[in-house]
């Protein structure tokens, strides 16, 4: 079975595209790029031409993800896939690649009606280092384990897990949240490569497409001097700093300008690739205004 590789990029719909530049370049630490396109700019993190497409449309949510296979026969082999567990796509143009920044691409939707894209060849800048919107400690981590993760609504979570599964990831709820009355929460978590998941359902409100989009650094204080310059700035915070029991990262949460959540951390642990469930975190993580 053919497998994505990792989350390599997502679309985001804004509202004010100048307050998310200035949010990306002067808190999270990425680096604005402009190709002169009047609609849309991008994040970048790494070698990549980019992580993030911010496209001022207007929807303040998730527009696309982009998951990548290793190279051509992949993807046709993923297609072919997709088509023998009945899921609808379609081959993307030139010009749609090229948008992309990609060899080629094809398009289908979640059964939420998430558009996600699948994809071979990024475009990679080798001669261009990522140039930080401000200062850092360290750098952030993708490489093997992708741009990171983020957790997405699904109002049918059996079926959003049989569409993953297609992708080639896996995965089951990792966490049983039980919340006082007799009611509990169990989301579940998707990987696909290093990264204890790269997509996970089953919480957030039905609102939005997302609930939270994580990024992770390589040094704890990253995440110590965002913090600080969140709480200067009085971007609300949602989720206190705290330790997941699930990939061990330290991180919080916080409001972007879209008024969803951003995760920022640092140390997690590789994938166990074994199922496990927790009950609570390690520590920390306590909610103020909004949280899950």
């Amino acid at each position: 079975m053919v497998q994505v590789t990792e989350l390599g990029y997502v679309g985001i719909g804004v509202k004010r595209l100048d307050d998310w530049k200035r949010f990306a370049a002067e808190i999270v630490g990425l680096e604005v790029a402009d190709d002169g396109e009047a609609d849309r700019c991008y994040l970048r993190m790494d070698y990549w031409h980019h992580r993030i497409v911010l496209h001022d449309d207007g929807s303040d949510d998730l527009a696309y993800l982009g998951f990548r296979v290793a190279g051509p026969d992949e993807l046709g082999e993923m297609q072919r896939q997709l088509a023998d567990a009945g899921i609808a796509l379609r081959v993307a143009s030139e010009d749609e690649a090229h948008e992309r920044r990609v060899l080629e691409l094809v398009k289908l939707e979640d059964p939420d009606g998430t558009p996600v894209e699948i994809f071979h060849g990024p475009e990679v800048h080798f001669a261009r280092p990522c140039h930080p919107g401000r200062g850092m400690h360290g750098r952030f981590v993708t490489g093997a384990g992708g741009m990171g993760h983020c957790v997405i609504r699904q109002r049918d979570v059996a079926a959003a897990r049989r569409f993953y599964q297609a992708l080639g990831m896996r995965g089951s709820v990792e966490y049983v949240i039980r919340l006082g009355d007799k009611r509990t929460l169990a989301p579940v978590f998707m990987h696909c490569n290093e990264r204890d998941h790269t997509v996970a359902f089953g919480l957030g409100s039905p609102e939005r497409r997302i609930n939270h989009l994580m990024l992770e650094v390589d040094n704890l204080d990253d995440v110590g001097l965002t913090y600080d310059l969140v709480r200067r700035h009085d971007i609300p915070v949602h989720i206190t700093p705290g330790k997941h029991s699930n990939d061990h990262m330290y991180s919080f949460y916080f409001r972007n300008p879209s008024g969803w959540m951003w995760e920022y951390g640092f140390g997690a642990r590789p994938a166990t690739h074994q199922s496990e469930y927790y009950v609570q975190d390690v520590y920390g993580h306590a909610f103020e205004a909004g949280g899950f």
